[in-house]
């Protein structure tokens, strides 16, 4: 058969056996993408293996438009009119979570290891949050309030603070690898790259974005808004993958643009766009089953205990200390913590730059490659998993969920 209609045919069989195994996860109390996530793990190499790797390539670029509209939607929301009324514990918050959950988990894997670029390198990755899941659930719920908008805030933002964090902890390991080897690096010209890149996405996103509102304005009918908002979430990731931007920072900034520029276009397309989002969800988790690597688990060691301890622990002390330090509200304090575990895209797309990059820095930095790649790999599966679930019961909890 034609790997083409091959293809076509899979994608037909996961999204509609996904939309009714996402139905039985709802019916256990579990968020409807778990089911997505446990068909495609099922469907993957984990287990029966009918999306081959080759079919997986193929699919990449679902994946990317599938964020894109993931981001679009955070940015969408991130009104600053809503975030002052927040006050600055959202930027406390995100100061605290991402900087305390980077020094903790150093510390733990520095004592275990007693290797400082290998505790840079793991701490580094920590704070990085997947935004998909708690967007899913906050939108399979219907949530409102203080807590969803703080939600939304912080996902958006932390994978940008965590890159800047990665790219100087990166540079000071290299440095540290360097000197072992007698050779040099340079921090800063290393550690400013990331930086870059982000105003870089940020600025392209709000230039679309500015430009995607004044195109929405004007529209006839409000039934071309999902057309337009395609091809301006896959123009924004286009341009990001191509230039080398963030493919999540730069949709976001579209999404911005609009909700800041206009409320009324920003209710007009959050309504068109609500009944195309499921499609995205089901598409993404599935392709994201189909990723993990469940016998993965195996490897997770020592150190993959201990990364998952301390990441979970900085990422709840680290945003009830921030919210607390900025004066936010009780229920901030307490659940927004057990909102921010999910972790998996980021995270895996910077230990494989460490594992591309490192590898060429002598053994010690090969070992540092292997470790951090397989370690990521699978403590990403356990995140994956228990990050939905624990956003939806602070959800619950904060009593932001709908009836």
């Amino acid at each position: 058969m034609n790997l083409h209609i091959a293809t076509i045919l899979l994608i037909g069989i996961a999204v509609s056996l996904g939309l009714y195994t996402g139905k039985l996860a709802r019916r256990a109390g579990l968020p409807s993408l778990i089911g997505y996530m446990l068909l495609g793990a099922v469907m993957g190499s984990s287990f029966l293996d009918i999306f081959s790797a080759e079919v997986l390539r193929g699919l990449g670029f679902i994946t990317d438009i599938a964020l894109g509209f993931v981001a679009f939607s955070i940015g969408s929301e991130l009104n600053l009119a809503a975030l002052r009324k927040l006050g600055r514990g959202i930027t406390t918050i995100l100061l605290f979570e991402t900087m305390i959950t980077f020094v903790l988990v150093t510390a733990s894997v520095l004592i275990i290891t007693g290797d400082w670029p290998f505790a840079l390198i793991f701490g580094a990755m920590a704070p990085a949050t997947a935004p998909a899941g708690t967007v899913a659930v906050i939108q399979e719920y219907r949530a409102k309030g203080d807590l969803t908008q703080a939600l939304y805030a912080v996902v958006g933002f932390d994978d940008g603070i965590a890159v800047l964090i990665f790219g100087f902890a990166a540079a000071i390991s290299e440095s540290l690898l360097a000197a072992e080897t007698g050779g040099s690096s340079h921090i800063l010209r290393t550690a400013g790259e990331p930086a870059l890149e982000i105003l870089a996405s940020i600025a392209t996103g709000l230039v679309l974005g500015f430009i995607y509102t004044k195109l929405v304005s004007v529209l006839r009918s409000h039934d071309d808004i999902p057309a337009l908002t395609f091809g301006f979430v896959c123009l924004s990731v286009g341009l990001a993958v191509t230039f080398g931007f963030s493919p999540i920072l730069t949709p976001m900034a579209v999404g911005f643009a609009l909700s800041n520029t206009s409320m009324k276009e920003t209710g007009i397309v959050a309504g068109r766009l609500r009944s195309l989002m499921p499609l995205v969800f089901v598409l993404f988790f599935f392709i994201a089953g189909t990723h993990l690597r469940i016998g993965s688990l195996n490897s997770l060691g020592l150190v993959g205990i201990t990364y998952i301890a301390a990441r979970s622990l900085g990422k709840v002390v680290g945003a009830g200390l921030g919210a607390r330090a900025g004066g936010a509200s009780p229920v901030l304090r307490k659940y927004l913590g057990i909102g921010l575990l999910s972790q998996a895209g980021v995270a895996i797309g910077l230990a494989i730059a460490t594992a591309s990059h490192f590898g060429r820095l002598g053994e010690h930095g090969a070992g540092i490659a292997t470790a951090v790649i397989t370690t990521v790999t699978a403590t990403s599966v356990v995140f994956e998993i228990i990050g939905p679930i624990m956003a939806k019961v602070a959800l619950r909890k904060a009593g932001e969920i709908q009836a």
